[in-house]
């Protein structure tokens, strides 16, 4: 089982790429919303914010919040840092429950570039 040290870093990694991408595809890919990854199995939930192709202010509460981010994923550790390491199909996972997503049909979308 993934700690959360281990999603953190991996959240990180996400950040990295998102930053490393290509502008145009950043740019495209992610307007300004708020993002929540709900982590099951260790019952923490990472929160921040999708700016300017880049994930800002993440920070870790205790269990769901009680507002809904605009892109709200919820998955287990370890499905989060196979996520990040490519290990782990976006599409796949999604369609069979592995990862939840709730957010507009256009932020699925454009949450499958960047995955």
């Amino acid at each position: 089982m993934a700690t959360i040290e281990e999603c953190r870093a991996a959240l990180d990694r996400l950040a990295e790429n998102l930053a490393g991408a290509d502008e145009g595809l950043r740019n495209a890919a992610m307007p300004d919303r708020s993002l929540s990854c709900h982590v099951t199995d260790l019952d923490v939930t990472f929160v921040g914010h999708l700016r300017e192709g880049h994930i800002r202010e993440v920070r870790t509460v205790p269990g769901v919040p009680e507002r809904r981010a605009e892109i709200a994923l919820e998955m287990t550790g370890d499905d989060l840092v196979a996520l990040v390491d490519g290990r782990l199909n976006f599409a796949r996972a999604w369609a069979s429950g592995r990862v939840r997503l709730k957010a507009g049909v256009r932020d699925v979308l454009r949450l499958r570039a960047i995955l």
